[in-house]
């Protein structure tokens, strides 16, 4: 019980990067604009807290980061196992 609450605070941490599954038409166009394929993108493990809930293996998910110039950043993670 306690390890599910701490999960919870984890996902509501305001310095957490905002993760976001995109859609397959936006995976389309993503591996299209950067001509690349969907196993040459940087992984993250299905078991990672950030994730939003029911990620799904083989799923794109889009990070949202704020560097400290305070400019948006934007970096995609392809879920594994």
């Amino acid at each position: 019980m306690c390890k599910s609450l701490h999960l919870i605070l984890i996902k509501m941490h305001v310095l957490e990067p905002k993760h976001t599954k995109l859609k397959t038409e936006e995976v389309e166009k993503l591996v299209k604009d950067l001509n690349i394929s969907l196993i040459q993108l940087p992984k993250i493990k299905v078991t990672d807290t950030a994730l939003p809930e029911n990620s799904k293996v083989g799923e794109v998910i889009k990070i949202e980061r704020i560097n400290d110039e305070g400019k948006s950043m934007i970096y995609y993670r392809v879920v594994t196992v």
